[in-house]
């Protein structure tokens, strides 16, 4: 059950109000950091049962500033290959427990950061590669099992992204359109498992401003933040989730 009091919103609002920002202006790549962030206090299903129509409301609210700015080839892959990704991610849950998700989503969190860290450092060099198409359907595969799990589909999508030479705006628009179609792939096999509940889709409704005036927030953000204060906050942000949500499945 969700308590709807002073401790809840202490941890939606801002989980919310991070992964709305991000998606408004910084290529989503940190709006998955609210998934772990709310199984802190919420078990595993509710926290990503809690977010996925926020993340819609959100996709619906950014498509507006950033309609037709996106590539659409590069799109249309991510999106088609998302398909059996989601699709795995669904049986993949029918199998999980509470701690498996945990361990999951607080792996794949604490994954981000060390591939980050990794690009960072000059150990993965991105863009000295020029993958072709097929690697395109591959990392939307990827990012469709990673989105379904935890919501997390935008660091296996910046994997190929950042290989396309693509302006920021360019790319903001392309993680946009992409996440707002497989995000939509989600809503039937969420609703079959029965991850959504009234608790949840009432827990929304108090959110919804939250994630649409973050949005907002982030478009205009995203002409005069620099990115690497906001990204570094991020990864802090999830190290700590990750390694908390971890400790947690394991003991």
């Amino acid at each position: 059950m969700i308590e709807i009091g002073p401790e809840f919103f202490a941890f939606a609002v801002p989980a919310v109000l991070f992964a709305a920002v991000s998606k408004g202006g910084f290529g989503s790549g940190a709006a998955f950091a609210a998934a772990p962030f709310l199984a802190l206090i919420l078990p595993p299903a509710q926290a990503i049962g809690l977010m996925l129509p926020l993340l819609l409301v959100m996709d619906a609210t950014a498509l507006r500033p950033f309609w037709g700015r996106w590539d659409w080839a590069i799109s249309k892959r991510l999106i088609l290959g998302g398909l059996p990704g989601v699709a795995l991610g669904a049986a993949i849950y029918r199998v999980a427990n509470a701690d498996a998700l945990r361990l999951m989503i607080g792996v794949v969190a604490v994954g981000f950061v060390i591939w980050q860290l990794a690009r960072a450092r000059g150990w993965i060099r991105l863009e000295r590669a020029s993958p072709g198409p097929v690697a395109g359907y591959v990392w939307g595969a990827v990012a469709g099992l990673t989105s379904f799990i935890s919501h997390a589909g935008g660091p296996p999508a910046a994997v190929y992204l950042l290989t396309q030479k693509l302006d920021k705006t360019t790319y903001q628009a392309t993680t946009v359109i992409s996440f707002a179609v497989v995000n939509l792939f989600k809503l039937v096999p969420y609703t079959a498992l029965g991850i959504f509940s009234r608790e949840t889709l009432i827990a929304d409704l108090y959110l919804v401003p939250v994630a649409v005036l973050g949005v907002y927030a982030g478009v205009w953000l995203h002409r005069i933040v620099n990115e690497r204060l906001f990204f570094g906050l991020t990864y802090a942000f999830l190290t700590v989730t990750g390694c908390k949500l971890i400790l947690d499945a394991l003991t």
